[in-house]
């Protein structure tokens, strides 16, 4: 057992996320091994009333420092790491013209093996400690984001991207023996050895990942709906109604569904535990098909304003109801950083041409990147929060970090004017440390 003393900050469950925090300005967090071994809150609260119960065990004493959950990040692209800030006139021609030609890349093992370990270190660096997580149509980039992730005891999802047209040839998925396994089929059965391989070992996750629908023929989403069907509790992650180009095109490519969304359900692919990057220019009856099925949407902000794709609409979310969080997308995405993904999220929502703009509270903010993610990949109550019971992932935040950031959070006078001024002025120089669950 550990106990850690400092400011705690986590979520009352099955709260309003907009009046979600617990905020204890001396608390006490005390972690040990569940009956399986990993690590987790096993006590937490203020410190005058914890410390008689835990007066043998050694504190490790934090003061000024604020112990939160880990973020948990929905959507990024690890092979996109050395894109982030390249100029494009739009998705599309950023796809061609940055994105395909590094995914070329990773089609050697050990280019692999470094991309994956600057990755998971930045996302470290940051305080990302779960993520959702996009590799290549290579077996080896799959395999070598897991390695890395594994050696870090994190809870990591990801899985092959499936793609046999309408990309660069080299960047198809490819059959291992021509002539007598097509692309396509080789596609599925790769990825069913992968998630065979690494489905719930230690904290890893498979996500099935059609990386978007006009990139997939008909027969490889049917494959992957009939792969998610005889594995029910892995991931499934895709792209949906980024922007409108994207939309014609795959209203073109799939005439027979009723809206772009719908092509996933039509292929079962839309259930739990499947998220969707995006989510952009939906009508009701997406969001109704969203709430429905279980789905969520990865809110994207800095890469929906870098790329001019346009806003999520978080009243029409709310209003129909459908689960969501945030995600760094990158490298569409402009930073690593939670705290940037959440003020562009701030912005996002204040936008009021074509959707009601509001201003997201920084306790709704932050709930999005942590426990209202967790609850979009189904994992409410074992990431995100540091309630009893909850995988003991954790940051250490220093809200004197810079000086402009002490100044303004030594005025903070309410718990929202404290997030406010770390999301506004904070960067990865305020996550100090991050701590990671581990098997003992």
């Amino acid at each position: 057992m550990k106990a850690y003393r400092a400011a705690l900050l986590y979520f009352k469950p099955e709260a309003d996320p907009r009046q979600c925090v617990v905020y204890e300005p001396d608390g006490l967090l005390v972690v040990g091994p569940n009956a399986s071994g990993t690590q987790v809150v096993l006590a937490l609260g203020p410190y005058d009333a914890l410390q008689a119960d835990y007066a043998r065990l050694p504190v490790q004493h934090w003061p000024g420092r604020i112990i939160a959950p880990g973020f948990v990040d929905l959507h990024s692209h690890y092979p996109q790491t050395n894109v982030i800030a390249s100029p494009a006139d739009g998705l599309l021609p950023w796809l061609e013209d940055y994105t395909f030609p590094e995914e070329n890349r990773f089609s050697a093992t050990e280019y692999c093996a470094q991309a994956a370990q600057f990755f998971v270190a930045e996302m470290l660096r940051n305080g990302v400690t779960t993520a959702l997580t996009f590799a290549t149509s290579h077996p080896a980039s799959v395999n070598a984001l897991f390695v890395e992730a594994q050696a870090q005891h994190l809870r990591w999802m990801t899985g092959l991207c499936l793609m046999d047209r309408h990309a660069p040839s080299s960047l198809l998925n490819q059959p291992s023996m021509p002539g007598r396994v097509d692309a396509t089929e080789q596609s599925l059965i790769d990825s069913e050895e992968l998630l065979q391989r690494w489905h719930g070992v230690d904290r890893l996750g498979y996500a099935i990942t059609p990386r978007f629908a006009p990139t997939s023929t008909d027969a490889q989403l049917r494959g992957a709906g009939e792969l998610a069907a005889r594995y029910p509790d892995v991931w499934i992650q895709s792209h949906v109604a980024e922007n409108k180009d994207e939309i014609a095109w795959a209203r073109a490519l799939f005439p027979a569904s009723s809206s772009y969304l719908a092509t996933y359900a039509d292929f079962g692919l839309l259930r739990q535990r499947s998220v969707y990057a995006h989510c952009i220019h939906f009508d009701d009856a997406d969001r109704a098909l969203m709430r429905d099925s279980g789905a969520a949407a990865a809110v994207c902000p800095t890469s929906n304003l870098f790329l001019a794709s346009g806003f999520f609409d978080y009243a029409g979310a709310d209003r129909v109801g459908f689960k969501y969080g945030l995600a760094n997308d990158v490298g569409g995405g402009t930073s690593f950083s939670p705290f940037h993904t959440m003020l562009a999220a701030y912005y996002v929502g204040r936008e009021g041409r074509g959707k009601t703009g509001l201003s997201l509270s920084p306790q709704q903010l932050w709930w999005q990147h942590t426990a209202g993610a967790a609850q979009a990949l189904g994992l409410e109550g074992v990431v995100g929060n540091l309630l009893p019971g909850c995988e003991a992932d954790f940051v250490l935040l220093n809200p004197q970090a810079t000086p402009l950031l002490a100044r303004r959070t030594a005025q903070a006078a309410t718990l929202d004017e404290l997030l406010f001024s770390m999301i506004v002025l904070g960067d990865d120089r305020l996550v100090e440390r991050t701590v990671i669950s581990q098997a003992v």
